[in-house]
């Protein structure tokens, strides 16, 4: 064999390290790669840490509820109310109203039967007349004694006449003078008995003292009337009736509030049988006295504007407001707390809850109203807002809500 050929040897260490190592070096590679993907969701994915955040609902409101400095609960209530009933006695023979019944002031709502006094009112009208036509003949009676007493006076005078004729004369004209002036009085008294007459067969009638809508009906045809219910059996008042535009809320306000409450103050009214219109109104009355046993002072508030569906003993809710109210504030609007606006960039960012993560929403901002903001674009109703975001916070992180 050559001595060359003893030299050629095979190194195995060039090869590559041996399977062991290999597998080592495999596992390192894999751990590193678990160890970066793991980091990974831990930073961005589902296994980073939820946040604990504060959130508030995006919500429409009125602006009163951002002005209101106190908010109190009462009733509708008239303050101009009658229980209409009969000056006379008597049987209702006409009654035209129901619960419901709108009257002018003055219409006839019931009437009493009154044949005797129509009766009586007719005697004195002819009464009347027969007193005028006794003072056409006592003026007729005077005409001629005058006659008679001048030419007894020019004859006289001649001694043409005796002078026991001549007073004769003078006594029938005092007589007819006298004559004339009772026949003026007896009409006189004829007309006031004409006048009572007639009062009587107006009473006979009940009619509307004001402009008002009937809202108890007490009385039915058939029935005895009789003031103050006098007489057995008898109804003190036919209907009950109030004029709704007297309606005011009668609202209950605690003591130690009153200082909140002024004459003339703007307050909005809600109503829990309308509850989708809000009614302007105005203190029109703080009533001078406590209540001791609640510990309240009554206060009235008369409304600005009127409804026909606005009906006494309706429950009512009164905003006592900061400020009157303009037209454009009447209407609902967007709203989120001042908290949950950040800024950056110098424009308004929200972060918006959805699916447990947040996300960084542009808005378009409206007017503040105390502790709120209007929202004009960028959010709708329902949204979930951040409350005070902390500066950790950014777009996409997840967050938890806060439980109370």
């Amino acid at each position: 064999m050559p001595p060359d050929l003893d030299k050629l040897r095979i190194t195995r260490a060039a090869a590559g390290p041996p399977p062991r190592s290999r597998r080592t070096l495999l596992f390192l590679i894999l751990g590193g790669a678990a160890l970066i993907l793991l980091f990974s969701l831990y930073l961005w994915g589902p296994l980073q840490p939820a946040q604990e955040v504060t959130t508030a609902v995006a919500a429409r409101i009125y602006p009163a509820q951002a002005y209101a400095v106190l908010n109190a609960s009462g009733y509708v209530v008239a303050q101009r109310k009658a229980a209409v009933s009969s000056k006379s006695t008597g049987r209702l023979v006409f009654l035209g109203v129901e619960e419901g019944s709108r009257l002018k002031k003055g219409e006839v709502l019931a009437s009493l039967e009154n044949e005797d006094l129509v009766a009586s009112r007719d005697q004195a009208a002819a009464q009347i007349k027969e007193s005028q036509a006794n003072l056409a003949q006592a003026q007729a009676e005077l005409a001629d004694a005058k006659l008679q007493y001048q030419r007894y006076k020019t004859l006289v005078a001649k001694d043409l006449v005796a002078r026991q004729d001549y007073d004769t004369a003078v006594a029938r004209l005092d007589k007819a003078k006298a004559g004339v002036a009772g026949a003026q009085a007896r009409i006189k008294t004829s007309q006031a008995s004409l006048a009572n007459a007639q009062a009587a067969v107006e009473y006979s009638y009940i009619r509307s003292p004001f402009d008002g809508v009937v809202l108890t009906k007490y009385a039915e045809v058939g029935e005895v009337v009789a003031p103050f219910g006098a007489a057995v059996n008898a109804r003190a008042a036919v209907v009950t009736m109030a004029d709704l535009n007297s309606l005011m809320v009668e609202a209950d306000v605690a003591e130690s509030n009153l200082d909140k409450v002024r004459l003339e103050q703007p307050c909005e009214i809600t109503l829990d049988a309308i509850p989708d219109k809000r009614f302007a109104g105005q203190v029109h009355m703080i009533v001078p006295t406590a209540d001791r046993s609640k510990a309240t002072v009554l206060t009235k508030v008369k409304f600005l504007e009127f409804d026909d569906r606005i009906l006494p003993e309706m429950s009512a809710k009164v905003a006592f407001l900061a400020k009157p109210l303009e037209a454009a504030e009447r209407r609902p609007r967007l709203t989120i707390p001042r908290a949950a606006v950040v800024t950056r960039d110098g424009r308004a960012f929200a972060f918006r809850l959805e699916d447990n993560r947040v996300q960084l929403t542009p808005l378009t901002l409206g007017p503040e109203m105390g502790d709120l903001v209007e929202i004009t674009g960028g959010l709708k109703e329902g949204d979930k807002v951040v409350l005070k975001p902390p500066a950790s916070l950014q777009d996409g992180s997840r967050v938890k809500a806060k439980t109370s």
